[in-house]
């Protein structure tokens, strides 16, 4: 049975960038954008985490969170745009699990969901998710976040190795660029989709024998990108 999450934020493209994240791990996602939509849902449905913005219209999400903990232990993760630590303290002694500040990496978001349902609800996970992908001579680990060409390891920077990660847990699915932008770099990034275009070239350069006729990374012309399988 696929998990179930409840998104809420006032700021519909955020909302929908992470539900188009989650949904392409086999995610349910319910979507909310103001504190009394989420609580009504949250009554009315089973979820097994609740991510939840902190500034909210109608209700907060400090409110939000300690009404839910008067009917529910789901996990609640918040979300802050501020950096200021009264935020995340005040976030935890309503009832949330975990926070997460605004900007963030929607792979963070991602890990920590997982990790969340995990900790909730250890029986249900059967066996622990793959470490490895790996194709030809091309692999990588995604604990250890490395990569390997031949067993010999190619030195990756981060987004990099977000990027090679993404797109080969999804073999010949096509990312447009806006997409693998707001995904790794998230929508608060300031920067535009040639971020995507030169990390992608020195992605190639890196694991492609003839990054010019490329093996692995494939461009689908007036589209994005994708991992041929």
């Amino acid at each position: 049975m696929a998990r179930k999450v409840l998104v809420v934020d006032d700021e519909k493209l955020i909302v929908k960038g992470i539900r188009f994240s989650l949904e392409q791990d086999g995610m349910s996602v319910d979507c909310a954008y103001d504190g009394q939509e989420a609580l009504t849902l949250a009554s009315q449905n089973h979820y097994d985490v609740i991510l939840l913005d902190v500034m909210l219209p109608v209700l907060t999400g400090f409110e939000v969170c300690q009404q839910i903990r008067e009917f529910s232990n789901v996990p609640i993760i918040m979300l802050t745009a501020k950096g200021d630590d009264m935020d995340k303290i005040l976030g935890l002694e309503y009832g949330a699990d975990d926070y997460i500040t605004k900007p963030f990496n929607i792979l963070e978001v991602k890990a920590r969901i997982k990790a969340i349902i995990r900790r909730s609800d250890p029986k249900k996970i059967k066996a622990p998710e793959k470490s490895e992908l790996s194709f030809d001579e091309l692999k990588i680990d995604i604990d250890s976040r490395r990569g390997y060409i031949s067993e010999k390891e190619v030195n990756l920077t981060a987004k990099e190795f977000d990027l090679l990660e993404l797109l080969m847990m999804h073999p010949n699915k096509v990312y447009s660029r806006e997409e693998l932008l707001n995904t790794i770099w998230g929508y608060d990034y300031p920067g535009d989709v040639r971020t995507v275009d030169v990390h992608i070239r020195r992605l190639r350069e890196k694991i492609e024998q003839n990054p010019s006729e490329p093996k692995f990374i494939h461009t689908k012309w007036g589209v994005g990108y994708y991992f041929q399988k």
